[in-house]
């Protein structure tokens, strides 16, 4: 009989330790993973187009067989562009992060990653992240009919205002 509980001791004092791995491969499974962006995050923005950090990575730049520059932007938390406009029009896919985009006489809207916003040729507008999410975006922007022109800054009466 003593040999009987000695076997099923083992047995148990096995399954007890393998459980005690296993629950330590479980932690760190479950431990958040490190955020990686789609594409690289690119130098710092030198210009004075935008308010806060930004970082800009070319990913395409437009030339003579393709009239389209495709950019990755990463905004900091509060950073924004200023007003703009492009005479052929631009297109943002939002792939991280929390933003906003403005035109001209019309509410901000709230971005999030998988929106798709379709900016009109020579119509001036803004984007940039909340005040407090990052906010990461692919920029297409033709430059058939001209360059980007820049216009004044987001007031942060603007940039505070209510979303839509």
């Amino acid at each position: 009989m003593m040999k009987y509980y000695v076997n099923y001791t083992l047995v148990a004092l096995v399954f007890l330790f393998t459980a005690c791995g296993n629950n330590q491969k479980i932690e760190s499974v479950q431990s958040p993973p490190v955020k990686q962006l789609i594409f690289p995050k690119g130098d710092k923005n030198t210009s004075d187009n935008f308010e806060g950090e930004v970082w800009v990575k070319s990913l395409i730049d437009a030339d003579s067989l393709n009239d389209n520059a495709v950019g990755n932007v990463t905004f900091s938390p509060g950073a924004r562009s200023k007003w703009h406009s492009h005479p052929a029009g631009q297109i943002l896919l939002v792939t991280d992060g929390v933003g906003y985009y403005q035109e001209k006489g019309q509410p901000k809207k709230i971005l999030r990653k998988g929106d798709v916003i379709k900016c009109p040729p020579n119509v001036p507008h803004w984007h940039g992240a909340s005040q407090d999410t990052m906010f990461v975006q692919v920029a297409i922007t033709s430059r058939q009919k001209g360059p980007t022109v820049w216009l004044e800054a987001v007031t942060d009466r603007v940039y505070l205002s209510k979303s839509k």
